[in-house]
């Protein structure tokens, strides 16, 4: 166990809120036109680009090019302790369906889970703890490419992001659709899933349709497969552990009246445990091998490993839940909030360092990947006070470490 960590002390609140209010506007409309101007994974030079003229602009040392497209800001304010704070800046291949006046120029391109929300709020906070922010040590703003579809949290680690910017703890969020907007979720240990794909071929005999007996369907395989799959979780795995397998994807032949010679298949699977997901690898590729030779077919399984679990360190996550309480009140701090089964490559920083991922409720919006999605801009202010006010109380000035009740 590392030094204690500060506990948030009750006081300039008003402060903090008080002064990101005072920005109007302005930080809405940075957000809109990142959202008119998508980019998808390590092609977020737009972005990337955006991000580093504001963050010079209001003094920090600006470091542009890890992971291709990442930027860290950097504030040193004496010795002390050091933070990181992380955003993600990627869309999605999504054909955008909003209708909104500030919808996608860029055809096929969406920001459909917040990032250009995720991005507007650390520069709210960021242009805060520049000019008026009370802290001692060394702030580092890290703004990560590729969350969706090239794990760049891994890739900015491996090109040295905690060797050149050492951090003793670092902090992310996400904004969550369907809880209350503004209202915080903290998770201890597992918070959101590991995930790993499968891309299953079933090869059989093709043949016409008439003649089922002459051919070995892949298409029937394929179907008792997918039903079959089901039971590695409802029957392999212990029911009070986590494990979802889902196919996504089915595709074989063209016409009504042929049997093809292939059926291919993708699927995800998800768990919490080392465990559960080692299970999950091995028998999945073994029930897709065996059920499709009781068919007289046979399966190539291509299994991938993708993101580890979330997994929140216990001491960083209460402070992020102290902070939380104190700065919005109980009523905005869900107790009993519960993990995720969606994945997140900020996994890998927390594998590297102490940390927490914070979830931030987006209201009764569409969900996340949704063409419909939009991120709540009422949420932007308050979450850039939430990590104002982290930042200023990890990075204590006064050494005030008493804690008072909100």
């Amino acid at each position: 166990m590392g030094a204690a960590l500060p506990r948030p002390a009750l006081k300039d609140i008003h402060r903090v809120e008080s002064t990101i209010a005072g920005y109007g506007d302005e930080f809405i409309a940075l957000r809109r036109d990142i959202h008119q101007h998508p980019e998808l994974s390590f092609k977020e030079h737009r972005t990337s680009a955006l991000v580093a003229e504001r963050l010079a602009a209001w003094g920090y040392e600006v470091t542009t090019g890890l992971a291709g497209t990442g930027v860290v800001g950097t504030l040193r304010r004496g010795p002390g302790r050091s933070l990181g704070i992380r955003a993600d800046m990627d869309a999605l291949p999504i054909h955008e369906a909003t209708g909104l006046s500030y919808a996608s120029e860029n055809a096929g391109v969406m920001h459909a889970c917040g990032h250009d929300g995720h991005t507007a709020i650390l520069l709210a906070a960021a242009r805060f703890l520049a000019e008026t922010g009370s802290f001692r040590g060394t702030l580092h703003l890290i703004f990560q490419p590729a969350e969706e579809l090239g794990a760049g949290a891994k890739k900015m680690i491996d090109e040295g992001l905690f060797t050149r910017f050492p951090c003793d703890a670092v902090f992310g969020l996400h904004n969550w659709p369907g809880v209350g907007a503004g209202h915080v979720g903290c998770v201890t240990g597992p918070a959101m899933a590991a995930i790993d794909q499968a891309h299953i071929t079933v090869r059989g005999k093709g043949g016409h349709g008439a003649q089922p007996h002459e051919t070995v369907d892949p298409v029937v395989a394929s179907a008792h497969l997918i039903a079959a799959l089901q039971t590695v979780v409802s029957r392999n795995v212990d029911p009070l552990d986590m494990g979802v397998v889902t196919v996504g994807s089915i595709h074989g032949g063209e016409a009504s009246n042929v049997i093809p010679n292939t059926v291919e298949l993708k699927l995800t699977a998800r768990s919490f445990k080392p465990e559960v997901r080692a299970l999950l690898a091995q028998r999945i590729p073994a029930l897709a091998r065996a059920q499709a030779e009781s068919f007289g077919a046979q399966a190539e399984v291509d299994y991938r490993p993708g993101f580890p679990p979330v997994v929140n360190h216990a001491e960083e996550t209460a402070f992020a839940r102290a902070v939380a309480l104190d700065t919005f009140g109980a009523q905005r701090v869900d107790p009993a909030f519960r993990p995720r089964t969606a994945s997140e490559d900020f996994a890998y920083m927390l594998q590297a360092r102490p940390g927490s991922y914070v979830f931030f409720g987006n209201g009764e919006s569409a969900s996340l990947h949704s063409p419909r999605y939009d991120f709540n801009d009422a949420i932007l202010a308050p979450a850039a006070v939430y990590w104002a006010r982290l930042a200023e109380r990890f990075l204590s000035a006064d050494g005030d470490t008493q804690e008072t009740t909100p």
